[in-house]
């Protein structure tokens, strides 16, 4: 293994810093990763719960308003103010996890957090929900990712973000009870596709369209409640076993512990060993992912039953993992958090950015960089090869970007040189030291160092 400590902080943290010291070896990046979340104390994020109270509030409103048509307009009113309380929510908890990334000591947890969000994709679609991706990944994500992966499979394959995003709530079994009183409503496979497909065994899995159908049947019941929240409700589920995967689950009684064992079982399944571990080999280190390196992880994560700590060590203690020169291309959201990193930009000046300030600076260009906040184009996230992010707007907005933004976020900008060094390490190439020593002024030569291919690329 060729570890060293700039390559570290690089690829698999947040990007190097003048002020924060870069793990010494793989120890240490565990050991961080396994011990307190210092960051989610330092930088709230709210959990689901406030969206719930916030869809009930709403929720009541509707119903004062049509009982009291003579103040519809002042309910109308309070109904708004809610919702742009809501989305401003989701922009205080993107600065939260910003200035995580941006402040942490312990990069891979944060990296690692955006790489399971992604894999566990999901979008708000409907009301309040439209600003609460947040809250489910500090619910469903965040507290799983050094833990059994089945725990986080449970976590979000159950939780109301994804039930809604994939039209769970409504889904019934053929022959439920519901599906008798009303035949109207019918079985909906998306959430039994997707979490086969994306979440676990990936697309060259062993499963049948018969498989997607039965599992689709076993999901049914599983929904949301305005008062209670997410419910297991017997009478949308099917009677009886569905046999998924060679398998039966379930019975005469329809219980959730029947899902739970369900997801459990897969993932442990073989083929889900395969597909993580090429997703994270791919996601950290490469596009075209070294072969012994996915089979060195694969068979980490099968030996210790799903363990994802285990499934990380091995990863970082393959050579492989270590591979340079780079080749990922970082995505918007890690070329900004690098960026603010490297520049050293104060705690207290990032932490005091309003509403309006975090828009322009960050989302609208992140946006036109190709990765608007929390909108994926579908349930497979965001895209990993570099072709999806270095496209003529995307790199255009990545070069408008770093001309510019630098200076607004830090007016006395670094030496160029210095920053370069800073910013870079070992992987500063003659080349780009002598264009920083001829830059006209700091700002063009902190610019330069942003769009170079050293920076641009993990």
């Amino acid at each position: 293994m060729v570890f060293t400590p700039e390559t570290a902080v690089i690829r698999f943290g947040t990007g190097l810093s003048p002020t924060i010291a870069p793990p010494q070896n793989v120890t240490a990046m565990l050991a961080r990763l396994t011990g307190p979340d210092v960051m989610a104390r330092r930088y709230p994020v709210e959990g689901f719960q406030w969206f719930e109270q916030m869809m009930r509030q709403i929720s009541d409103l509707g119903r004062s308003r049509r009982n009291q048509p003579e103040k519809a307009r002042e309910i109308k009113d309070k109904i708004n103010v809610l919702r742009i309380k809501a989305r401003q929510t989701q922009t205080d908890m993107m600065g939260a996890g910003m200035a995580r990334s941006v402040f942490t000591e312990d990069g891979l947890r944060e990296r690692l957090v955006r790489f399971w969000a992604d894999h566990f994709t999901v979008r708000g679609t409907k009301g309040v929900l439209r600003y609460a991706v947040s809250s489910y990944v500090e619910d469903a994500i965040r507290p799983h990712i050094a833990g059994p992966f089945s725990e986080m499979l449970t976590a979000a394959t159950l939780h109301p973000m994804m039930l809604f995003y994939l039209d769970q709530v409504n889904s019934v079994g053929p022959k439920s009870v519901a599906a008798v009183r009303n035949p109207s409503r019918g079985t909906n496979e998306n959430l039994a596709r997707e979490v086969l497909e994306l979440h676990t065994m990936g697309v060259a899995g062993a499963y049948s369209q018969q498989d997607i159908s039965e599992l689709a049947k076993l999901f049914a019941g599983l929904t949301y409640r305005a008062k209670t929240g997410f419910t297991y409700a017997p009478k949308m589920a099917e009677p009886g076993p569905e046999t998924v995967l060679g398998k039966p689950y379930g019975g005469y009684i329809q219980d959730l512990f029947h899902v739970t064992d369900f997801l459990k079982d897969l993932a442990v399944h073989p083929d889900t060993a395969r597909h993580l571990a090429r997703k994270l080999v791919v996601h950290f280190v490469s596009d075209q992912p070294d072969a012994d390196l996915v089979d060195h992880v694969a068979k980490a994560y099968r030996d210790s039953g799903g363990d994802l700590l285990a499934t990380y060590r091995a990863m970082l203690l393959h050579e492989a993992a270590w591979a340079m020169p780079a080749t990922k291309i970082k995505r918007p959201i890690d070329f900004v958090v690098s960026t603010l990193r490297g520049l050293g930009v104060e705690e207290q000046k990032f932490a005091s950015l309003g509403w309006k300030e975090m828009r322009n600076a960050f989302v609208a260009p992140m946006g036109l960089m190709g990765q608007l906040w929390e909108s994926p184009n579908g349930p497979d996230g965001w895209p990993e090869a570099a072709e999806a992010w270095i496209t003529p707007q995307g790199l255009a907005a990545r070069i408008q970007w770093a001309m510019t933004m630098p200076l607004a976020l830090r007016p006395a900008l670094p030496d160029p040189v210095v920053f370069a060094a800073t910013a870079l390490g070992a992987r500063l190439s003659p080349a780009l030291l002598q264009a920083c020593e001829n830059s006209e002024d700091a700002a063009d030569g902190v610019g330069l160092v942003l769009i170079s291919p050293e920076f641009q690329r993990n």
